[in-house]
């Protein structure tokens, strides 16, 4: 079984199988009659591969990257398809999985059924971003999922959800591509100051061979960290959350605050610790004291609100701060217990939407 494990490419299945779901409902019409059926099916399947990957993973090793898989895709430039997971990759990975088929299930009273394929197609596609995300052990692997998956996101809140949802996804949009094309400085700066050659992009050879300066390391860390402090959400880049979870489906927001805005904290512990420690150290102040402010601010805001999916809103950028405290607070129990808030506020954050959605269409509100 160890060698069957070690040799079989599950994170890929785990990418290739959401994505045979949508490309079957694009490519033949008649089975977008039953888009349901089929999304629960292959997104029922991806669990179980996930399940099966979990089944494998050694636990008493969590801290050190397994089910690896490396093949070099774009070789001129050192990029690989690269994927793994330690702990939180896998805690992560099973999160997105295990919330994709609830939410398949909660559209089906939220979306039409003429749209249901679109919107199960538009789900599957980005369940499978996510899971490359998750499991990326290439930097621009990461960085081109971490973009793509704006599409599919950009459409989920822009075509289903409220009155005002093409301005919430328009805003949502420019936040993200903003925080992408910053991130995008610091990929390749990465390429200019790292070690080159074969493999270049890869985590494990970038980690302690960045050839810069101080100064220079610090403004790509922070090239990363705008990125990732806007899908997190920190204060003072927020402001895209409340409206986008107003106006975009329920499930929609189960998948959002659930599960995408925890590539932000995710890319803070697995990309901006390890390859910039000493900027870490060194913006460590100025992030914990927004942090702070955030989970402050976010807790006074959702008090005023008279609208539950703004209220669940604050709630979570307050709950965001929490999760910054303790990835940059330099202990490692403060670190593990972000980890852990991250699981428990996806599955909590999709309760409360799902509910939330579920007494709004009963009270027609």
């Amino acid at each position: 079984m160890q060698t069957l494990a070690a040799s079989f490419p599950v994170l890929t299945v785990m990418v290739l199988v959401p994505l045979a779901g949508a490309l079957l409902l694009a490519l033949i019409p008649p089975l977008r009659a039953q888009a349901r059926a089929v999304g629960l099916l292959f997104s029922l399947a991806t669990l179980g591969v996930g399940v099966w990957a979990a089944t494998q993973f050694d636990v008493a090793q969590g801290s050190v990257i397994q089910l690896a898989e490396t093949h070099s895709w774009i070789a001129s430039m050192g990029v690989s398809w690269a994927l793994g997971v330690n702990g939180l990759g896998l805690a992560m990975l099973l999160l997105a999985a295990f919330l994709t088929p609830i939410v398949l299930l909660a559209s089906w009273g939220e979306v039409p059924a003429d749209r249901q394929g679109l919107f199960t197609g538009l789900v599957l596609v980005l369940e499978a971003f996510v899971v490359v995300i998750f499991a990326a052990r290439d930097v621009v692997l990461f960085y081109i999922c971490f973009e793509a998956m704006l599409i599919p996101v950009y459409f989920l809140i822009g075509r289903f959800g409220g009155p005002n949802r093409r301005r919430a996804a328009l805003k949502f949009l420019l936040y993200s591509l903003a925080g992408g094309l910053v991130m995008l400085i610091g990929v390749v700066a990465l390429y200019v100051y790292g070690p080159g050659g074969e493999g270049a992009y890869l985590l494990d050879n970038l980690v302690g061979n960045i050839n810069a300066s101080t100064t220079v390391t610090r403004w790509i860390f922070v090239s990363f960290f705008i990125a990732f402090a806007i899908k997190a959400p920190m204060v003072p880049l927020h402001t895209w959350l409340p409206d986008t979870a107003e106006q975009a489906t329920p499930g929609t927001s189960v998948l959002l605050i659930g599960v995408l805005d925890k590539i932000g904290t995710y890319g803070m512990i697995t990309l901006v610790l390890p390859l910039f420690p000493e900027a870490s150290r060194w913006a460590a102040p100025v992030v914990l004291v927004l942090a702070v402010i955030g989970i402050l601010y976010g807790g006074l805001a959702a008090i005023g609100q008279d609208n539950l999916y703004r209220l669940i809103s604050y709630t979570s950028i307050s709950h965001f701060g929490f999760m910054v405290l303790g990835i940059f607070a330099g202990s490692s129990v403060a670190a593990t217990g972000a980890m852990v808030y991250m699981v428990a506020h996806g599955l909590s954050i999709a309760g409360l939407y799902l509910v939330t959605g579920f007494l709004a269409r009963r009270t027609s509100t």
